[in-house]
């Protein structure tokens, strides 16, 4: 693209990023400065805001760019992502939405401890949310890191990395002065730009082909290389048995993970009832279910118009696939129209990485100040003292994010966050779920079913092929792998559960009855509830 056609990309690059600090200014002047305001907004949302909030806070750089790239470069294997992704919100809908926001305050570690020992649940509740949002964070630095190199006209590391740090130094402005006001309306205007750029870009592949979906199908089986076979199960999962227990173990961990996210599971307090949680989960499920769909003949059109070849000269990991594509549905690099498209699907791109960052962001800083701080501070301190530890604590998880992104900046962002949902599945939800129906339950089995799924979580990631031992590795130039599979969900799930049980038969703690039934009342009822 010529020199023009760049400014004007990072002209709507910019223009969203004032438009986004705008918002955040005025958030900041209409708030008091209250934990509950901070953390939740005033829980003053409505169902229909909350669930576009949910739905731009979910649809991250994994879903536009990420899993369109892994469809164009695999074909059917590459929808596995978009099913899991969606039927996990079934289960937040029926076990999860309702039952959280009537339990807890701001985290899930308030559901968690709710009838144990606060200082250790938290601790551990709190360690685990953090992990999961770091991982979380990643995959959206790698994913920002892509789309600037790719608008620069290549795959320059300086370019990348800026790109990386100023989406770390922009995450922790959003939430440190913002909170969670800011954050939510940012969500929004980021699911209406998306769902906005993913219809039109549909509808331009869609007439590319006259309207004929078989014409697409066997236009991008065509231009594989694959033939059939690129319309059928087993081009990434269907080598041999490992692969084929590692596409069992994604499935696994992307269908329980989504339950189990701590920014996601913050969004159900920021509405004021159970009931609003609930319609909140079935506008996001609307939402998010009409974009995979898109997304399904997005990543078709990127294999059929602009070819895997092409997606891999670009970005090996597939990330910029759906930008690619708007450049040859507008025309070409060489036409305006194609640049502009580009520049637009690619501010989409970035208003998306950025809504998400600033969620993850705070459901971290959260966890950190009301899990790790609250359990740890001297009684007596100032609930304010701890808003400005959640903002500190921003600018903490900013830095991690930034160096860690850096790291990782040559993997695909579908498969990072993948790791992110398994541990997530491991750790997170089995004590959501054991604290919730089980009414045995004890401190030990709530801190054992924490560490006993995180732990080995996330040491099956750094002995898998996706740390060392294979080309696409993050170090691909040692080797220390040992376990085979690229996500441990299938090892590390059943873990997590095994340690609640057993921490819980194990330990001398007689399980409280009163405040049992207390949890349970408030948890279907609502009586009692912040």
């Amino acid at each position: 693209m010529t020199g023009s056609h760049h400014t004007f990309s990072l002209l709507l690059f910019a223009a969203f990023v004032a438009a986004t600090l705008a918002i955040t200014t005025w958030a900041s002047r209409n708030r008091q400065g209250s934990a509950e305001e901070f953390y939740a907004g005033g829980r003053l949302f409505s169902p229909m805001e909350n669930g576009f909030a949910i739905a731009g806070d979910y649809m991250s750089a994994a879903s536009f760019l990420g899993v369109s790239g892994l469809i164009a470069l695999f074909g059917y294997d590459g929808l596995l992502y978009l099913v899991g992704f969606l039927v996990a919100w079934l289960l937040v809908l029926l076990l999860v939405a309702e039952l959280v926001r009537n339990c807890g305050r701001f985290t899930l570690a308030d559901v968690v401890a709710a009838r144990m020992r606060e200082r250790p649940v938290r601790i551990a509740a709190g360690t685990s949310c953090v992990v999961v949002s770091l991982l979380y964070l990643v995959a959206q630095m790698v994913g920002a890191g892509s789309l600037v190199a790719l608008l620069m006209g290549g795959s320059g590391e300086a370019a990348r990395s800026w790109t990386v740090v100023g989406v770390g130094a922009l995450m922790v402005v959003y939430v440190s002065l913002g909170g969670m006001r800011a954050t939510t309306w940012i969500q929004i205007v980021k699911a209406v730009l998306l769902i906005g750029g993913a219809i039109t870009l549909t509808v331009l592949v869609l007439a590319r082909f006259h309207g004929d979906v078989d014409q697409l199908l066997r236009s991008a089986a065509a231009r594989s290389g694959h033939g059939e076979a690129f319309l059928a199960p087993g081009l990434k999962y269907g080598g041999d048995w490992t692969a084929r227990l590692d596409f069992i173990s994604l499935g696994l961990a992307l269908v329980l993970g989504t339950a189990g996210l701590p920014h996601i599971l913050s969004r159900f307090y920021t509405v004021p009832t159970a009931r609003a949680a609930r319609r909140s989960a079935v506008w996001a499920i609307g939402l998010i279910g009409g974009f995979y769909l898109m997304t399904i003949v997005l990543g078709l059109g990127a294999a059929a118009v602009v070819g895997p070849d092409a997606v891999r000269e670009s970005n090996a990991a597939g990330n910029t696939a759906v930008p690619l594509l708007a450049l040859d549905l507008g025309g070409g690099a060489d036409s305006t129209g194609g640049a502009v498209l580009f520049a637009v699907v690619a501010a989409v791109a970035f208003a998306t990485i950025l809504a998400v960052v600033a969620g993850v962001t705070l459901a971290s800083s959260a966890s950190v100040a009301h899990d790790l701080y609250a359990s740890l501070r001297r009684r007596g301190t100032a609930p304010r003292g701890e808003v400005a530890v959640a903002r500190a604590a921003a600018v903490g998880t900013g830095v991690a994010a930034i160096a860690l992104g850096l790291l990782a900046r040559d993997l695909n962002v579908a498969i990072l966050v993948g790791l992110a949902f398994a541990v997530a599945a491991s750790a997170n939800l089995p004590a959501l779920l054991y604290a919730l129906f089980w009414r045995r339950f004890t401190t030990r089995g709530a801190v054992w079913s924490v560490y006993g799924g995180l732990v080995p979580a996330v040491a099956l990631v750094l002995l898998s092929p996706v740390v060392s031992g294979s080309p696409d590795a993050l170090f691909p130039g040692v080797d220390f792998q040992c376990f085979p599979l690229n996500n441990p969900g299938l090892v590390s799930v059943p873990l997590g559960f095994l340690a609640g049980w057993l921490g819980t038969v194990t330990s001398d703690e007689e399980p409280d009855e009163a405040r049992h039934a207390e949890t349970e009342v408030r948890s279907l009822t609502g009586a009692g509830a912040v």
